[in-house]
């Protein structure tokens, strides 16, 4: 039995996000599909991140496991002549059986991208939010800097969220960029809550608009409480962009 790893790229906009649901189009889905056309058998893909609907990524991984003689460097070619045009395989490697696309990750890197322009892009709609009210980046920025380390994050997680053993994680980094109308927020953690970089966008959107200083995101940390956070920001703006492991 083979253990097939893959890096993999996509666009989430028409897809119910990663994980397989029964009567909707997800990625999951799409590769089990293909693999199964492939070699006639049903496997179970396992995915380092489980994107939401609408959720993109560049550097997605993933492994399964199969009896197939297929060499390992044919299998971006044999799965992308049988997946959609907004699914690509970009890479595949034999790894060893212990090896867990989700389980084995030490780290894992978002980008969420912004758009702030008085009017929207034509090219990066499905991939940009687009906040047409000026930005203070330097503001942002001076917020993000207090979240990062190692917190309780549970101000940012999505409210009513299945529970989990603890809601401590350790942000690494989390750095804007700006070119032009293009903000960038790059954050990469040992882990990410559900909804949690888009919660901690949706809360930096508040101190760049105006409407709340740097300090309060501090507190926001500090008060555990989803309710006293931003807004969720929209899933087309976040994409996973890398997958670390040890």
């Amino acid at each position: 039995m083979r253990n097939i790893r893959c890096l993999v790229e996509y666009d989430g906009t028409d897809f119910y996000g990663f994980q397989r649901q029964k009567g909707r189009e997800t990625i999951q889905g799409c590769l089990e599909r293909a693999v199964a056309t492939l070699t006639g058998e049903r496997v179970t893909v396992h995915g380092a991140g489980r994107t939401d609907a609408g959720v993109h990524a560049e550097g997605q991984v993933i492994n399964f496991f199969t009896t197939s003689r297929i060499p390992t460097e044919r299998w971006p070619y044999a799965l992308n002549s049988r997946l959609p045009a907004a699914i690509v395989v970009k890479a595949a490697e034999e790894a060893p059986a212990d090896f867990h696309a989700r389980k084995s990750a030490v780290a894992k890197t978002y980008r969420y991208t912004i758009w702030n322009a008085p009017f929207p892009s034509a090219f990066w709609r499905r991939f940009a939010y687009h906040v047409p009210t000026p930005l203070d980046v330097d503001a942002m920025r001076q917020a993000a800097s207090l979240l990062v380390g190692r917190h309780d994050f549970a101000a940012f997680q999505a409210a009513g969220s299945t529970p989990v053993r603890s809601t401590v994680r350790h942000l690494q980094r989390l750095d804007i960029v700006q070119d032009g109308p293009r903000i960038d927020i790059y954050g990469k953690a040992d882990g990410f809550l559900y909804h949690m970089m888009r919660n901690i966008v949706g809360t930096l959107l508040l101190v760049g608009d105006g409407r709340r200083p740097p300090a309060w995101v501090g507190e926001v940390l500090a008060s555990r409480r989803r309710e006293l956070a931003g807004p969720t920001a929209p899933a087309h703006g976040l994409c996973l962009v890398r997958v670390e492991y040890g």
